[in-house]
């Protein structure tokens, strides 16, 4: 069996005073790739920020492969080897491209190398380096925050709604992208997503949160996967 990559025991944590997410436990193997679907505010998304440490831990702990990261900040979280590409844009947009890539890596010496690893999946970027990313459409940010994480070679990917308003081939896009990260690196990912057919092609298992509680899960490659899902959606 493979060792745990990230693992959440008992994880409650919210806002201030607000409880959001309520003893929640979750194990995601090392490879593994898992969905995390579900409707707006149930705690999707602080659920990932409580992992990066943006948000203290009212109870329960946080290991990544058998580490306690349960009260590190964010920038600790980080060099531990999680890639976060948040929902809200997370780029310098006054920057160029290049420069953006360059904000996760160690050191710049293998800048070249880890970009011409990516360039093939994200050819729209190889003649743009220098071009501002405030510049680009909305589905070229989200194409740069996923080329940002890949870069870091990181051990887990937490992506949240890295979809969100994309046009379907640039979704496409980004499926393969992150196909492809998992065939080359076997990374591990943990996804939110609202839209289910994407999530459910990329991953290996979901689990659905409802009002800060795993309520279900299940296999993504069953063949009533999506209406277990949706299932859940409508009420």
């Amino acid at each position: 069996m493979n060792q745990s990559a990230l693992q959440l025991n008992a994880v409650t944590s919210g806002y201030k005073s607000s409880v959001v997410l309520r003893d929640v436990s979750l194990s995601i193997r090392t490879g593994e790739a898992v969905a995390l679907l579900g409707k707006n505010g149930m705690g999707k998304s602080t659920l990932l920020k409580t992992v990066m440490g943006y948000l203290p831990k009212k109870a329960g702990a946080i290991h990544l492969a058998g580490g306690d990261i349960t009260r590190l900040p964010p920038h600790r979280v980080a060099r531990m080897g999680i890639a976060y590409a948040a929902q809200e844009h997370a780029l310098f947009a006054d920057l160029s491209i290049r420069d953006n890539l360059r904000l996760g890596l160690a050191k710049e010496s293998v800048f070249d190398e880890r970009f011409a690893e990516i360039e093939p999946v994200f050819p729209v970027f190889k003649t743009r380096l220098r071009q501002y990313a405030g510049t680009l459409s909305g589905g070229e940010q989200k194409m740069l925050l996923l080329a940002r994480a890949l870069m870091m070679r990181p051990s887990v990917i937490l992506l949240d709604e890295i979809t969100e308003g994309l046009q379907p081939s640039v979704i496409d896009r980004l499926a393969a992208a992150l196909l492809w990260e998992r065939e080359k690196h076997g990374t591990t990912m943990l996804i939110v997503e609202q839209n289910v057919p994407f999530a459910l092609k990329v991953v290996d298992r979901f689990v659905i949160l409802k009002q800060g509680e795993i309520v279900d899960e299940g296999n993504a490659r069953d063949d009533d996967a999506a209406e277990q899902v949706f299932k859940h959606l409508r009420v």
